[in-house]
C-alpha cells in the first residue's frame, strides 16, 4: 500500500488510548466536531474517532462520516507533529455534506498543527 493507508500503527486501538488523549487534551473546536490532541512518544501522528449513536442516529451516517474523517486524515498526515487525535462528532454532524466536512477538517487540522507545535 502507498502512503495513504489506515494501518493499525497509526490508530488510536484501546481505551487506554483514548483516555490519555482525554486526561490532557489540546482542544480544536467547531460546532460540529471537537479535535482533542495529545503528544505521544511515536514517530507519527495517530487517529481515534468517537461518534455516539445519541448524536448522530444512522449508522450508514456514522459509516460515511468516519470514512471522511479517515480520508482527511491520511492526507494531512505528513503536516501533523507527533501526536494522538481523538475526534469527537457532535449533534448536527450528518447534516454536513461531504465537501463542508471536509473543508472543516482541513481548518481543524491546521488549527490543532498549530496548537500542538
Amino acid at each position: 500500500m502507498g502512503e495513504n493507508h489506515f494501518s493499525r500503527e497509526i490508530r488510536l486501538l484501546t481505551p487506554t488510548h483514548f483516555e490519555y488523549v482525554f486526561n490532557n487534551a489540546i482542544p480544536s473546536v467547531s460546532p460540529q466536531l471537537t479535535l482533542l490532541a495529545r503528544k505521544n512518544d511515536g514517530s507519527a501522528p495517530r487517529l481515534g474517532i468517537t461518534i455516539a449513536k445519541k448524536r448522530v442516529k444512522l449508522a450508514h451516517d456514522r459509516n460515511r462520516l468516519k470514512r471522511i474523517i479517515r480520508e482527511s486524515f491520511r492526507h494531512q498526515r505528513q503536516t501533523l507533529p507527533s501526536v494522538d487525535i481523538v475526534v469527537v462528532g457532535k449533534s448536527g454532524l450528518d447534516k454536513l455534506s461531504n465537501q463542508e466536512l471536509f473543508s472543516l477538517l482541513n481548518k481543524l487540522w491546521k488549527k490543532l498543527a498549530q496548537r500542538c507545535v
